[in-house]
């Protein structure tokens, strides 16, 4: 199963490097990532596999939101299907 995590805020070192860390943290595997910047603001978006053995999708939201606090950015997870289906024309 893949999730999708978008980072936005600021930009500013070590984004990429936190938001992977905390990735690693919970045994997600990153396969894919795109990054920019507009100006001073950041965007990231990465698709990630999701461990086998399965994963507590309200913690894995709190650990990347609290992560995302110390990294002064907003970091949000959801299922691959939802990001999906939200962002289909």
């Amino acid at each position: 199963m893949h999730a999708i995590i978008t980072t936005t805020g600021q930009d500013r070192v070590g984004i990429i490097a936190g938001v992977a860390d905390a990735a690693a943290q919970r045994h997600l595997n990153i396969v894919d990532v795109s990054q920019t910047l507009m100006d001073d603001f950041f965007t990231m978006i990465m698709r990630v596999s999701l461990p086998e053995s399965g994963v507590d999708m309200g913690e894995l939201k709190a650990h990347l939101a609290t992560v995302g606090e110390k990294l002064g950015v907003v970091i949000r997870i959801q299922s691959e299907d939802l990001f999906t289906a939200m962002n289909e024309i």
